[in-house]
């Protein structure tokens, strides 16, 4: 039968449920921890906290921003209240109607940026750890096709690490996204200059405990639970065994249980093999032919 379970979208399902519980908002996003004790209780501080930091990055004026990888919409929901005209671009089904639903002001493609045919012109497109997601070398080119003469582009996202040397040497670990080698090379070859930028690795990395810290309380029920039935009732066991190989992969069983029972992924190695930026940039004036 293969892999016939959307892990993906569950998964979307499960954390938004959660964060909601959690929170009371729907954020996907990293918490900033400066100053907060790393617990479940400070998520929501630390999500604001982070927010705040975005938004402080945002060109005067009000705005007509694009949302690329916008999320729940929560991000939206926050800018539109600030008096900005917000377009979401989210490539899931499931995140697009929880877009409509937080942000109903917004207009919400349900597309991939690089299927993106509208044609601006916008004042910011925003990539709140999105960026990682789209082809580099596509995206910086459509966005300033899409900006106004002095539109900016506003990046908040992990990088990987020169020190990150793929999933056959390390293993799965946290973070991800473009290398930042390649990117700062992208922006040599692409029309932006850059304005600001801020690395709030440090600031961000806690965030990956709490998440770690999670799973592996989800983990220790599992286990505990599998133990007992194997031990009272074999043929069950057996059944759902066979039922689970069914659905997931070897890889994806391997990879949940890791998540679910151990501790590589933390702080220090989010920290090793990532960079987290907040950039902001800004269309190249083209350059005088004068002299």
């Amino acid at each position: 039968m293969g892999d016939n379970i959307d892990t993906r979208a569950v998964g979307l399902d499960t954390a938004l449920a959660l964060i909601r519980w959690l929170t009371g908002a729907e954020n996907l996003h990293y918490g900033l921890w400066t100053g907060l004790e790393v617990n479940a209780g400070n998520l929501r501080a630390a999500q604001d906290a982070y927010t705040d930091l975005l938004f402080a990055e945002l060109p005067p004026g009000r705005l007509r921003i694009l949302d690329i990888g916008g999320g729940a919409g929560e991000t939206a929901k926050k800018l539109i209240a600030l008096g900005h005209q917000v377009e979401i671009v989210v490539p899931s089904a499931y995140l697009a109607e929880c877009c409509r639903r937080n942000a109903p002001d917004a207009t919400v493609h349900e597309c991939r940026f690089e299927d993106y045919s509208g044609t601006g012109p916008f004042d910011l497109c925003l990539f709140s750890e999105s960026f990682q997601y789209i082809p580099m070398m596509d995206s910086l080119p459509k966005c300033a096709a899409l900006l106004t003469p002095e539109g900016h582009v506003l990046i908040a996202d992990c990088f990987r690490t020169d020190a990150y040397l793929g999933r056959a040497q390390h293993g799965p670990q946290p973070g991800g996204g473009h290398r930042l080698s390649s990117f700062r090379a992208a922006l040599l070859s692409n029309p932006f200059d850059v304005l600001t930028e801020q690395d709030i690795t440090d600031a961000v990395a806690p965030s990956i405990d709490l998440e770690q810290g999670l799973y592996n309380v989800i983990g220790t029920g599992f286990t505990q639970a599998e133990r007992e039935i194997k031990a009272r009732k074999p043929l069950v066991h057996w059944g759902l065994t066979r039922l689970t190989h069914l659905f997931l992969s070897r890889r994806r069983r391997e990879n949940l249980m890791q998540r679910l029972v151990e501790k590589q992924r933390n702080s220090e190695a989010f920290r090793t093999y990532n960079t987290y930026l907040m950039t902001k940039l800004v269309r190249s004036r083209p350059k005088s032919n004068d002299g």
